[in-house]
């Protein structure tokens, strides 16, 4: 058996609920029967569709086969990017060496300078600091490069 207060709740909101209904079905058969309807009325052939839909999403100028003139730049956009590819790899074995260089400096500098007394500096020294700065330098220069990033 239905709840009671759901028995007044459909008598108070019934006649709005149907006046409701009415409205939107009116509304419906005028929006989408209303031009069949008018064009009858004036002897015209009513439109099987009024929307328009689109036939294809993809343009056909997106579907077509590559001409001669795209082919050669597909070609010389590989051969770039195998060319910029080589560079870099060229560039990474360099850092590679430079690296393990600036290492076997460093570590050739610091016994050098554990052998010698705290208060004397020798010209050696001055040189192998001088060629590990000018070694860094190079290695942060080249790890900033990279080649083909378009």
């Amino acid at each position: 058996m239905a709840h009671p207060s759901a028995k007044k709740s459909h008598r108070r909101y019934g006649s709005a609920y149907a006046a409701c209904l009415c409205a939107c079905a009116g509304f419906l058969l005028t929006a989408f029967w209303g031009p069949a309807a008018a064009a009858a009325q004036q002897g015209q052939e009513p439109l099987a569709n009024p929307l328009p839909h689109p036939t294809s999403i993809i343009l056909p100028a997106a579907n077509r086969a590559p001409d001669a003139n795209d082919r050669m730049e597909m070609q010389d956009q590989r051969l770039k990017r195998a060319s910029y590819e080589a560079a870099n790899a060229e560039r990474k074995r360099q850092l590679d060496s430079d690296s393990a260089l600036l290492l076997k400096l460093a570590s050739e500098l610091k016994a050098e300078i554990d052998r010698t007394p705290p208060d004397m500096l020798s010209l050696s020294i001055v040189r192998k600091a001088e060629e590990i700065e000018r070694l860094a330098h190079d290695v942060q220069v080249k790890m900033k490069l990279t080649v083909g990033t378009d």
